[in-house]
């Protein structure tokens, strides 16, 4: 399989207040981490997205606004979110990155690959900056292979620990895109309840799997094998996005799961089987969030390794999980109007 990554540091220039946990240093351990990856996997340079792509999921105000930040010193837009001098660049670069890939995997030119850029973008809704993202990359990643007809119908999932509320508020009561999320529950930004299925024409095509504090490899690789896999197989995207965060790991200073590397591994195998099933390979991998500098640069390469099939994380996948099977009936029973899962 031919992969293509995007990672730059240019993306070092974003920079959040001193002590900040989403940091320059992010990149640069990946730049450090993946110097001389070997296999199939090229690199490619990051290219500005097109404006008009951040208005298909933002608002004209909210996107003025954000630009308006350019050369100002240290803004403050929420608690936890800021901007720098260069941050709406960095973040056009962000959006652009993703989108850049995209038009190379139409090209036939990579099959998959990984946008490795910050700031990162879940959390951002059409109008509010919030949860260290700025412009929603996935989201905009989305908006162009739909409106470019690269893709009548994508899914979307999302493993970082935290809901992406931003990208479910965008696609709520869209039915061309299909929007997965496991996550830590109860967890910022609060959001993500079984019970949030999506409205109108949408209704039953967003799919939350809130899971509770301190769940391992074997929970979340089978919470894909046996609870996403099924849901994509049924939907039949012919595009998959997946917003990566690597802040579940045992290490992370963020959150309270307990995944190894060998986790992120093994659910980069399961989509890529899933990929080449129901859309040609296609699949894209999106950065969130991941604090602990080794655990993101460990876990981002046991990913591309799962992807392309360089190491073998059968093991893992096959591991079993008795509170994983608990869950899975709560699961099949909230989901059972809109999904097969049983």
């Amino acid at each position: 399989m031919a992969f293509g990554i995007i990672l730059d540091e240019i993306f070092l220039e974003h920079r959040n207040p001193i002590g900040h946990p989403e940091r320059p240093e992010r990149i640069a351990a990946l730049i450090d981490g993946l110097a001389g990856y070997p296999g199939p996997v090229s690199r490619f340079e990051p290219r500005p997205i097109e404006e008009k792509w951040l208005l298909a999921v933002h608002s004209a105000e909210y996107v003025n606004r954000i630009r308006a930040t350019q050369g100002l010193p240290q803004r403050d837009l929420d608690p936890d979110t800021h901007t720098s001098p260069r941050s709406f660049e960095v973040a056009c670069l962000a959006a652009g990155s993703a989108v850049r890939l995209l038009e190379l995997i139409r090209e036939g030119r990579i099959e998959a690959g990984f946008s490795l850029a910050r700031p990162p973008g879940h959390h951002a809704t059409r109008t509010r900056a919030m949860g260290f993202c700025l412009f929603n990359n996935p989201a905009a990643a989305a908006e162009w292979a739909i409106q470019e007809r690269m893709a009548g119908r994508v899914a979307i999932l999302d493993f970082d620990v935290h809901h992406g509320n931003g990208t479910q508020e965008i696609f709520w009561t869209r039915s061309d895109v299909l929007y997965i999320s496991s996550h830590q529950f109860p967890h910022y930004p609060g959001t993500g309840a079984f019970s949030e299925v999506g409205a109108g024409a949408g209704h039953g095509f967003t799919v939350n799997f809130p899971v509770p504090s301190g769940r391992d490899d074997a929970f979340f690789v089978r919470l894909y094998q046996d609870l996403a896999v099924p849901i994509l197989e049924q939907f039949k995207p012919e595009l998959i996005l997946v917003s990566a965060g690597y802040d579940t790991h045992l290490n992370d200073p963020l959150a309270g799961m307990r995944m190894t590397v060998d986790g992120f591994g093994a659910i980069g195998s399961v989509l890529a089987s899933v990929a080449r099933r129901v859309c040609r390979g296609r699949l894209l991998f999106l950065l969130e969030g991941g604090y602990d500098l080794k655990a993101l640069t460990e876990g981002v390469q046991a990913t591309i390794d799962g992807v392309l099939g360089r190491t073998d994380f059968t093991k893992t996948i096959s591991k079993k999980s008795r509170e994983f099977e608990e869950y899975r009936k709560m699961a099949a029973r909230h989901l059972r109007d809109y999904w097969k899962l049983d």
